[in-house]
């Protein structure tokens, strides 16, 4: 690939992707991105101006032939190894945002894993973490 996207770029576009996987972006989803993109530290130095600029990048690419290759593979082109997991995270909260999960968020999550080379282990933890943020009374 001869694209390259930073590695903010990289996170955002796994959320975006993993909000349109079911072909609706929630108002919850797109919150929560923006919410992430304010307050995770890993966003430190990227201005959330330029969220919806990337969100739209990324939303052409995956309109293309290939599409979620291509992103997903910039994506584990662009992150280091050391935030492949914090990618799988916060694609799990946009997946777990709307307090239940679709079978197409569930193949996508697979998908991702496998792409970024993540142990089930680390994938289990990681799931398990964000149903106990996200559980109601």
């Amino acid at each position: 690939m001869t694209q390259t996207i930073s590695p903010h770029a990289a996170l955002i576009y796994i959320m975006v992707t993993m909000s349109a996987v079911d072909r609706s972006m929630s108002d919850r989803e797109l919150q929560d991105i923006g919410n992430m993109v304010t307050f995770l530290p890993v966003f430190e130095g990227f201005s959330p101006d330029k969220l919806v600029q990337v969100s739209e990048e990324c939303g052409a690419i995956l309109q293309e032939e290939g599409g979620l290759e291509a992103v997903f593979g910039l994506a584990k082109e662009s992150l280091p190894v050391h935030l492949r997991e914090t990618a799988y995270a916060v694609a799990v909260e946009v997946a777990a945002s709307d307090l239940s999960i679709e079978p197409e968020e569930l193949r996508l999550l697979q998908i991702l894993a496998d792409t970024l080379e993540l142990e089930k282990l680390t994938t289990a933890a990681i799931e398990r973490g964000a149903r106990a943020r996200h559980a109601v009374i």
